[in-house]
Formats: C-alpha cells, sequence, structure tokens
C-alpha cells in the first residue's frame, strides 16, 4: 500500500488505468468463475491451456510490433493498446477460470462437504458426537483385542474402510448414511437401520460382535453418522457418497498382475503377507492388514471385487485422491483381485441373499440365478454376467 502511494505522488500511477484493471479483475473474475463450474473439469483444464496459450501468442506479436514495424508511432500505440486490452481480459478470465479450478480440484462444486467443527452442537450432545467419531477413527483402542471398553473387534478401525472417520469425498464416507436408512437391502432380505447396519460391519469389516444397540458406544456412533447428514435431505444420496463404480474391464482381473502391483505401491505399508504395520505396544494399526486372521472376513463389502477396485481407484496408495488417482481402472481391478485372492476369516453368508437373483454380478459363492461360474462371479469378466442378469430381469417383468 505505501508504495502504491509513493507512485502515485511520484504520478507514476495513471488512475484511470488502475480503475479499468480492477473493474476487468473483478468482472472477468465473476464471469470466468461462472462459465467454469458450467462445464467439466476436462474441458476446463483444457479451455485454460487454451487461454493461456492465447495471452502468449498475443503477447509476443505485440512487442514484436513495438521492434519490427513500419507503422507510424501513433498507428503502433493503437495495436498495442488494443492487443494489450484483448490479453488483459484474457487474463481475467483467466482469473475465475483458475480459481474455479482451484476449489474444483478441493471439493467439485457438487460433492458432498462434511460439517465442521463449529457445526457441533453443544453440551451433551456435543460429546456424544465426538465419542461417536473418536470411536470410528480409533475403534481398536475402544473395541479391539485389547481396547480400554470391551473386546468386540479384529484390532482394526471403521475408518480403515471409511477414511477420515467417514467425512472422505469417494472414500465410503457416511454422508448418505441418516438420509438413506432405514432401507430394505436385498442382502437381509429385510429393511435395515442404521444400528443394523453398524453391526454388520462389525461382524464382517471388523470379524467381531456389533455393540448393544443401546450402549454408549453404539448411541454415539449413530449420533456422529446423523450429524455428518446435516443438510442431506431424506432418501438422497449427494454425490461424492460412498465409492466409485468403475467400468468393467473386458477380462478376467487378474490377481497374478495384482500381485506384482501390490509388491511395487502396497508392500510397504500393508506387509509383504498383508499382515499391516501395527507399532508395538500399540492397540491399534498404523496400516491395516489387508488379508490372514486380523482382516476383514469373505462377507465384508470389500470383498466384493468391484467395491475393493473403487475403495482403491481413489483412495491407494496412500496420497491418491479422486482427482490425483495413482493407479489406472485396470490396475485397481487387478490389485483389488489379487488381494481378495489371499486367506482371510470366513463368515456364514447362508442366510444372505434369501432371493438368489438378487445377488451382484462380483458376490463369489454360489449358488446362482444363472449359469455363470462362482470363478467368473469372483474375478470376472462380468460383463456377460450383468448382461444375462438384465435379460433375464426384462423378461420376468
Amino acid at each position: 500500500m505505501q508504495a502504491a502511494c509513493a507512485y502515485y505522488r511520484e504520478g507514476a500511477i495513471d488512475v484511470r488505468v488502475a480503475v479499468w484493471i480492477a473493474a476487468c479483475f473483478l468482472i472477468g473474475g465473476f464471469f470466468g468463475a461462472k462459465l467454469a463450474t458450467m462445464i467439466s473439469v476436462k474441458l476446463l483444464t483444457k479451455g485454460f491451456a487454451l487461454l493461456a496459450g492465447i495471452a502468449v501468442k498475443l503477447w509476443l506479436p505485440t512487442n514484436l510490433i513495438r521492434m519490427k514495424t513500419h507503422l507510424t508511432p501513433k498507428s503502433v500505440a493503437h495495436i498495442v493498446r488494443l492487443l494489450t486490452i484483448l490479453v488483459g481480459l484474457i487474463a481475467v478470465l483467466m482469473v475465475g477460470t483458475g480459481a474455479t479450478l482451484i476449489v474444483w480440484y478441493a471439493y467439485p462444486p457438487d460433492y458432498w462437504h462434511p460439517p465442521g467443527d463449529a457445526q457441533l452442537p453443544a453440551g451433551e450432545a456435543g460429546k456424544q458426537i465426538r465419542y461417536g467419531r473418536e470411536l470410528i477413527a480409533h475403534t481398536a483402542t475402544y473395541l479391539g483385542p485389547v481396547g480400554s471398553v470391551r473386546y468386540l473387534s479384529n484390532g482394526m478401525n471403521c475408518q480403515n474402510c471409511h477414511l477420515d472417520a467417514g467425512t472422505k469425498v469417494l472414500g465410503n464416507n457416511y454422508s448418505a448414511v441418516f438420509s438413506t436408512y432405514p432401507k430394505f437391502r436385498d442382502r437381509s432380505g429385510s429393511v435395515e437401520t442404521v444400528v443394523k447396519r453398524i453391526t454388520d460391519c462389525f461382524e464382517r469389516s471388523l470379524n467381531g460382535k456389533g455393540p448393544d444397540s443401546t450402549s454408549r458406544e453404539m448411541t454415539a456412533m449413530v449420533a456422529y453418522m446423523k450429524w455428518l447428514g446435516t443438510g442431506v435431505p431424506k432418501d438422497k444420496k449427494p454425490d461424492g457418497a460412498g465409492l466409485t463404480k468403475l467400468p468393467y474391464l473386458d477380462r478376467a482381473a487378474d490377481p497374478a498382475k495384482g500381485k506384482f502391483l501390490y509388491s511395487a505401491k502396497c508392500q510397504s505399508c500393508h506387509g509383504a503377507i498383508g499382515e499391516g504395520i501395527k507399532v508395538t505396544g500399540n492397540r491399534q494399526y498404523t496400516y491395516p492388514p489387508l488379508w490372514g486372521p486380523h482382516s476383514y472376513n469373505d462377507g465384508a463389502g470389500l470383498y466384493r471385487l468391484s467395491s475393493f477396485a473403487g475403495y482403491v481407484k481413489n483412495n491407494m496408495p496412500y496420497g491418491a485422491t479422486y482427482q490425483r488417482p495413482l493407479l489406472t481402472d485396470e490396475e485397481s481391478w487387478d490389485v483389488a483381485a489379487f488381494v481378495n485372492s489371499m486367506p482371510r476369516p470366513h463368515k456364514d453368508q447362508s442366510n444372505d441373499w434369501p432371493k438368489i437373483g438378487t445377488k451382484p454380478v462380483d458376490f463369489p459363492f454360489a449358488p446362482y440365478a444363472d449359469s455363470f461360474s462362482e470363478g467368473q462371479h469372483k474375478f470376472g469378466p462380468y460383463q456377460p454376467i450383468a448382461d444375462a442378469k438384465k435379460t433375464q430381469d426384462n423378461s420376468s417383468k
């Protein structure tokens, strides 16, 4: 500010030009941002690069005119002024599109945002929600094999599957839990409550037993999930909820290729034999086991290849996000195939999917309502199964 005043006192600032520049930046930023929010991020990125290229190409002729023209000085001044204005307009449009790109890469415009701590209620309600979050983030500390409350789980944490305590976009977050439950689920053939859903996670992903439905721990986790769904309309699933469903491969997912990728990309965190990493004396894993006796059992949602592949795509290896994935779709499928081909605890699922025709295409246990093998249901290719299921569904209508 002091520098600007000094320049002004010396007569080095043209106030009219400064006002025009400021106005252009405001207007350009507004319309650039408006334009940017109406188009896809891929097109937006290409458009931003195109504007930058045009600005450079226009700037270079401006300087060449100054150096190599045979026009009169007055004509040169007019051309330079027009080109400068055009470059300026492009620049301010870039301000709007560039700012929008930055915001988009943090959260796309329509993606769910978790509520902040400032939105926590005061008093006991707020304490209960905080305790629920603590239980999700550090389940093993309270409910693991040496938990301070009770031994109910295998030592993994809820947030090993529901990242960042269930708040990460496309990281299996809890944004849609309270807006969509109670709901009918084909797996159980019944209407399920939030309590039933949490119990399922304890029995399957944590290979243990759910807390009592009236316990302090269960009511705290339910309260936390309800709070995370603040502002989500009933029966609506916000963008960014759950996991990405990747396109099916035109081949079976390959555990052998996945093993190679696991060694290169995953082993440093999850161990050579999928055992995870736990600091001696700590109650919880730094990085969870992916197979073996302390991992999720074969009744867990991530044991379905499509779920695991979608989880990996936007979240693994460590540092990956939906904006910057580190593996291709094919690599994600193959890593999922390798991990889920390894031994793990078994859960009796004889009462699951009472109507076998409702089993997902990648449910790996027979019987099925189609003629495809158990192996194809586990590893694919899935498109022929999906096509046959669609034909069967249409014929039964």
